[in-house]
């Protein structure tokens, strides 16, 4: 039997590839997959992946397809592993403030499901509606609360994942506490697909957030809104959200007729009743509309991308650098943008010192869109050079590959291929992601 007849004994598959060629990341080539597979079990995730190993054929795993670095991308001649159909949140423990469930669980879905049991599953990525668990795993996913609650992979306490060969791995515990073994658990955060395919997360909890209220505040410079980000750190103060948005972001929302000046913008959250002392802190307005304005991105960036014409693309970035280089980056950013004739709106988790870049081009036109991408090698190399990363929650995937090796030491990138040829000795998982 050929690849298609032998994974068809063992679980449905369709050949409809491209609606599932690629995810959602320019600059990144995709292939042609053979097949895409749809399990629903776990016992069928380990039938496909032995088929695979079997015959040679690479499998690249997708979620929902919303990452931005291209490590969902097709290869060609691969199956496509699509995890969505394992969607079923297992078991919710509020005693021992844990759940478990399945990859393909939205996050959105997850929190829901907690919250119905007074439990509180921080990790909030701005497609928390749409991405899944297991994707933001896979990617090491952050979200808004990340200054308070930390990221997705501080709250993972194990996994089962299907190896190269099938084989079905049980990592990590449902203990508070636990030190026996390396911890490969926290080897498959991030590794997009590259080392197993995870089929399964037990994910700590907390107990439910207290009344959120928010305030924005706006200055005159980037500098003065990095001063303030920096004020409220050093006072002690834990925001569970401390966002910025530069004066291209706050001039866009204007546009959609809201009353915002188009100057820097400090958007701060509180759950624990810290707001008034914040404010007093650093001035600003306490409204629950300041959460509202830092929804309006999305739409406003629409917006601008719309007036440009022929194939509008908007790529959201994704760079960290320490917090007192916040200001800097966001005045490189500006010329970056100024140099290259672009659009470019900057925003981001301030707390932690991640900012999106968001770069509006016309992909349809060379021109522009080499410009676009030259800003983004840019933007990269500004982040480097400023003592920070590449990635700070989007992943490398295809887009980044080249920039491990500038961000990584010899001795480091080695022994992670090191790593990877030991959980994936014949290269099927993933091939050509991440690892330059």
């Amino acid at each position: 039997m050929d690849l298609v007849e032998t994974l068809e004994t063992g679980c449905r598959v369709s050949l409809d590839v491209d609606a599932y060629a690629r995810d959602s990341a320019p600059f990144c080539p995709a292939g042609v997959a053979a097949v895409v597979a749809l399990p629903r079990t776990v016992q069928e995730v380990q039938h496909v992946l032995r088929t695979a190993f079997e015959l040679g054929v690479p499998v690249v795993p997708q979620g929902a397809r919303t990452g931005l670095a291209g490590a969902a991308n097709a290869v060609d001649g691969c199956v496509v592993l699509s995890l969505k159909g394992l969607d079923r949140v297992l078991e919710v423990d509020p005693a021992n403030r844990l759940a478990r469930c399945e990859p393909g669980v939205t996050t959105r879905a997850l929190q829901e499901a907690v919250a119905a049991h007074g439990m509180f599953y921080p990790p909030d990525p701005v497609s928390a509606q749409v991405c899944t668990i297991g994707g933001n795993i896979a990617t090491g996913a952050g979200g808004l609360c990340c200054v308070k609650y930390g990221v997705t992979g501080d709250y993972v306490l194990g996994l089962a994942v299907v190896l190269a060969d099938g084989r079905l791995m049980r990592t990590g515990r449902q203990t508070a506490k636990g030190v026996a073994g390396l911890d490969l658990t926290r080897l498959f955060v991030g590794s997009e697909g590259t080392l197993g395919v995870i089929v399964e997360a037990t994910l700590a909890l907390r107990p439910a957030r207290g009344p959120r209220q928010a305030l924005l505040a706006q200055y005159g410079t980037a500098t003065e809104a990095g001063q303030a980000v920096a004020a409220i750190i050093a006072a002690g103060h834990q925001p569970s959200a401390l966002e910025l948005m530069d004066r291209t972001t706050c001039g866009a929302i204007r546009e959609l007729g809201h009353d915002l000046a188009a100057a820097p913008a400090v958007i701060v959250e509180c759950d624990d009743g810290g707001l008034p002392a914040i404010a007093a802190l650093i001035g600003g307005t306490v409204t629950d509309r300041a959460l509202e304005l830092r929804r309006l991105i999305a739409p406003a960036i629409s917006r601008v991308a719309a007036g440009i014409g022929g194939r509008p693309t908007a790529f959201i970035e994704d760079v960290a650098v320490p917090r007192g280089e916040l200001a800097t980056l966001i005045d490189r950013v500006e010329r970056i943008a100024d140099a290259h004739g672009l659009f470019i709106g900057t925003t981001g988790h301030a707390g932690d010192g991640n900012l999106h870049p968001v770069v509006v081009f016309d992909s349809a036109d060379p021109v522009m869109a080499e410009h676009a991408a030259t800003a983004y090698d840019e933007i990269m190399a500004a982040g480097l050079d400023l003592g920070g990363t590449i990635t700070g929650e989007h992943g490398v995937g295809l887009l980044k590959r080249d920039w491990l090796a500038r961000e990584l030491d010899p001795a480091a990138l080695l022994l992670q291929r090191g790593v990877k040829t030991v959980f994936d000795p014949t290269g099927i998982l993933n091939p050509g992601k991440v690892f330059p």
